[in-house]
């Protein structure tokens, strides 16, 4: 008899777990995985195209991960972080923007490394036959020149470096229209209501509606280095370190490169 007192005791707390569940936590392990932490990536939106690729590559190997990325200008995500918003890590398209939070002690401590390089070109719109270099930006023909907002956007602060150390600065601001990030000021070429535009090369690589015509030399502008970094009030930062880590593998950093970035080595 009490055997059986002790099965039927059994299966009702059994049953009564089932039901139960959803309400007390008690759940099969498939849908405690639905319960993981979602990881926000805060990311310069010249990032997009690969770190949505390799987001697949990670989510193949860790089918339960949450990861939602927040992309913009490197300086409006800064300013985002400074508020307090809830960023678990944060890859910008310039060392200063990482340098401000590190400097606000807003960045987890040891976490920060570079990540990738980019270069910085020239483009027009597919059609065009009137621009073959940046000194042609000075010409009377060229009427608008799209930039990015140098105080905002790193592709702006590069594109006026670029600009002044050519001797063009001068003769091309008053034709500047300015873009809030680097994949407007794309946008203005692509739509032809610029006739040229200064970008970064992972922008321009694959596109059919604008085609590079010069490239930078590299000494008339910053590095373009990709800082990341984990935000230290990171409510995630075992993942984050998980996420941060793989960004470095050698499956991801293909991925950069087959969108134009260039790896870095890092100690």
């Amino acid at each position: 008899m009490t055997l059986n007192i002790n099965g039927s005791i059994q299966k009702f707390l059994v049953f009564n777990c089932l039901f139960l569940g959803l309400i007390s936590g008690c759940v099969p392990q498939s849908d405690r995985q639905s319960q993981e932490p979602e990881l926000v990536i805060s990311a310069a939106v010249s990032m997009q195209n690969a770190l949505e690729e390799i987001k697949i590559l990670y989510q193949q190997k860790y089918p339960q991960a949450k990861i939602v990325f927040n992309f913009g200008s490197s300086g409006s995500l800064e300013h985002q972080i400074e508020q307090g918003a809830p960023v678990d890590i944060f890859i910008s398209a310039a060392p200063k923007q990482m340098n401000d939070l590190a400097g606000k002690k807003l960045l987890l401590e040891q976490t920060r490394r570079d990540l990738v390089k980019n270069q910085m070109v020239l483009v027009v719109p597919n059609n065009s036959k009137a621009i073959d270099s940046f000194a042609d930006l000075a010409d009377q023909s060229v009427e608008q020149v799209a930039l990015g907002e140098p105080t905002t956007v790193p592709a702006g602060e590069y594109a006026q470096e670029i600009l002044t150390n050519l001797d063009l600065i001068d003769a091309v601001k008053t034709k500047a229209i300015y873009g809030n990030d680097a994949q407007q000021v794309f946008n203005y070429v692509a739509t032809n209501n610029a006739d040229a535009g200064i970008v970064y090369r992972t922008d321009a690589l694959d596109s059919e509606k604008v085609k590079i015509v010069d490239v930078a030399p590299e000494s008339s502008y910053s590095p373009v280095v990709y800082p990341v970094a984990i935000i230290k009030e990171s409510k995630n930062i075992p993942t984050a370190e998980q996420v941060l880590q793989f960004l470095f593998t050698k499956e991801a950093q293909a991925v950069f490169q087959r969108n134009g970035f260039v790896p870095l080595k890092n100690k």
